[in-house]
C-alpha cells in the first residue's frame, strides 16, 4: 500500500495567481512522487488558464469526489459547478464565491479523513464573505472549523532562515494595544514552544518576543505595555523553562541580524513581524496555521492582482508551502510516536515471555 500523501490544494481566487503557480509547480512531474495532489475548484477556470499559459502544460484529471484520485495524476475536484468569469486582476464577488466553495469542500474533506492535509492558495478576504465566511483570514475560518476545547489557531510565517509568529493576526492597528495581555502572550509563548518542538522537530526551541513600541518603550517612557504586559509574560515563561528572551526593539533586532540567534519570533502585531518576514523571504516564505489538530500552510504572499495575468508569478513559495505541510505532518507522527507508552517502550518490550512489571502492585 502507498504511503503518498493526500495533499488538498484550494483554488483559491481565480483572478489571483492561483492557477498560474499551480501550472508552473505541476508542470514538473516530479513532485508527482512527493505527494498525490487533490484540487479543489473548477475544471473550467483550469482550462481558461491552462489556455492562458500556453507554456504550462499540465493535465488536469477532472474527478466529482476525493475519493476518486489517482497516484501519478494532478486530480482536480470539479466542486465549483457555475461558470466563472476569469478577470485577471479583479476582485469579484463570484470569485470570492468560488473560492469560498473550494475551501467549505476541502476542509470537509479534510475533516473526515478524506485528504491528510491542506494547501490553500490566496483569497480576496473582502470577496470571499458571505454568510457562512465572516472571519479576517483563512486562520480564523480553520480555528472555528477546526479548534477542539482550549485550542487556539496561531498563525506562523516560516522559511528556512526565519519564523514569525504572531500575539495578534487581522486587527485594525489602533485596537491591537487593548488585546494585549500577558496571559495572552504566554499563552502563545507556550503554543509556540510546543509547535516549534512537534511541528518543527526543534529539541530546546529559542523563542525572542518583540516589544509594542518603538525602542520597546524606553523604560515607560514611549509606551507601558513592555513593562506591565509583555516583560512579565516573558518571565512568567521563562519560569516555566521556556527558552525565551525580551522584549526587544524589533527595528534594532532585524537590522543587527540578532534574529538568526533564534528559533522564532513572537511579534505583537501583524505588519511588525510580516514586513521583516516578507522582506527576508518572500519568494520562499510559508503561512503555517498552527495549535490546530489538522495541518494547513499556504504561500506567503495573496492574490498578486498587480501581475495576474502576466506570467510573472513564482511558485516557488507554493512549492515550499507543499513541502512543509508534508514535513509537518510527518514530523508529528514522529514525534507522537516516540512519545506513545514511554514506559511500556522503555519496561514492557522485552519480548513476548517476558514478566510484566506491575507498577499499581505495592510491596
Amino acid at each position: 500500500m502507498s504511503d503518498s500523501l493526500k495533499v488538498g490544494i484550494t483554488h483559491g481566487d481565480v483572478n489571483g495567481i492561483g492557477y498560474e503557480i499551480l501550472l508552473k509547480t505541476f508542470s514538473d512531474a516530479r513532485i508527482l512522487e512527493l505527494c498525490q495532489p487533490v484540487i479543489y475548484g473548477s475544471s473550467r477556470s483550469a482550462s481558461w488558464h491552462r489556455k492562458a499559459f500556453e507554456g504550462e502544460s499540465v493535465n488536469f484529471h477532472i474527478i466529482s469526489r476525493a475519493e476518486e484520485a489517482l497516484e501519478g495524476k494532478v486530480n482536480l475536484v470539479n466542486c465549483v459547478k457555475e461558470e466563472i468569469r476569469i478577470e485577471p486582476g479583479k476582485a469579484t464577488a463570484e470569485a470570492g464565491q468560488s473560492a469560498y466553495i473550494a475551501l467549505d469542500q476541502a476542509t470537509r474533506d479534510l475533516e473526515h479523513g478524506k485528504i491528510d492535509l491542506l494547501v490553500t492558495l490566496p483569497i480576496n478576504k473582502e470577496t470571499i464573505q458571505n454568510d457562512q465566511f465572516h472571519f479576517p483570514g483563512h486562520t480564523e475560518f480553520l480555528e472555528e472549523r477546526f479548534a477542539k476545547k482550549g485550542e487556539k489557531a496561531m498563525m506562523i510565517l516560516a522559511s528556512e532562515m526565519i519564523r514569525v509568529a504572531l500575539v495578534t493576526t487581522h486587527l485594525p492597528l489602533s485596537e491591537v494595544p487593548g488585546r494585549l495581555t500577558k496571559e495572552g502572550i504566554l499563552e502563545q509563548l507556550k503554543a509556540l514552544d510546543h509547535t516549534l518542538k512537534r511541528d518543527f522537530l526543534i529539541e530546546l526551541p529559542r523563542i525572542a518576543v518583540l516589544g509594542l513600541n518603538p525602542h520597546a518603550g524606553e523604560n515607560g517612557l514611549l509606551g507601558k505595555e513592555e513593562l506591565e504586559i509583555i516583560a512579565p509574560a516573558v518571565k512568567e515563561a521563562q519560569d516555566q523553562w521556556i527558552l525565551c528572551g525580551g522584549p526587544y526593539p524589533a527595528d534594532g533586532f532585524f537590522g543587527s541580524g540578532r534574529f538568526k540567534q533564534f528559533d522564532a519570533i513572537l511579534a505583537m502585531y501583524h505588519d511588525q513581524g510580516l514586513i521583516p518576514f516578507k522582506t527576508l523571504a518572500m519568494d520562499a516564505g510559508v503561512n503555517f496555521t498552527a495549535g490546530l489538530p489538522i495541518v494547513r500552510t499556504s504561500p506567503g504572499h495573496g492574490t498578486a492582482y498587480d501581475i495576474a495575468g502576466k506570467n510573472l508569478a513564482s511558485d516557488e513559495s507554493f512549492r515550499q508551502a507543499i513541502y512543509m505541510a508534508i514535513d509537518i505532518f510527518r514530523n508529528r507522527r514522529f514525534y507522537d510516536e516516540a512519545r506513545k507508552n514511554p514506559l511500556k517502550k522503555m519496561f514492557f518490550d522485552r519480548g513476548k515471555d517476558d514478566e510484566k512489571l506491575d507498577l499499581t502492585k505495592e510491596e
